[in-house]
């Protein structure tokens, strides 16, 4: 289940790029069918991102997907996650180190 979804989510990302969005995949539950992913840019605020993600993603994502019953978007930010923001994220992103300048 996992595979198809994200090669459906690889069918998807073109459009929503387009509009300066994109998808991460979070998590597949292949025993409740739901699909958790996050938007991001600007399908992450948009005021119809619900809109997308149901009668846009899920209703794709249904349709090649066998058993898929729900997606939802699990909010995030632009880098939360490797997938998100690729595989250096953490080196360049803040962290808890304490700075002494005193």
């Amino acid at each position: 289940m996992r595979a198809l979804v994200e090669a459906t989510i690889e069918v998807i990302r073109p459009v929503l790029q387009a509009d300066g969005g994109d998808i991460v995949l979070r998590d597949v539950d292949p025993d409740t069918g739901v699909v958790s992913v996050t938007l991001l840019g600007a399908c992450g605020n948009c005021p119809a991102s619900t809109q997308t993600l149901k009668a846009g993603i899920e209703r794709i994502m249904k349709d090649r997907v066998v058993g898929l019953t729900e997606v939802v978007n699990v909010p995030g930010s632009d880098a939360a996650g490797a997938d998100a923001a690729g595989p250096d994220a953490a080196a360049s992103g803040p962290t808890d180190e304490v700075v002494d300048r005193r």
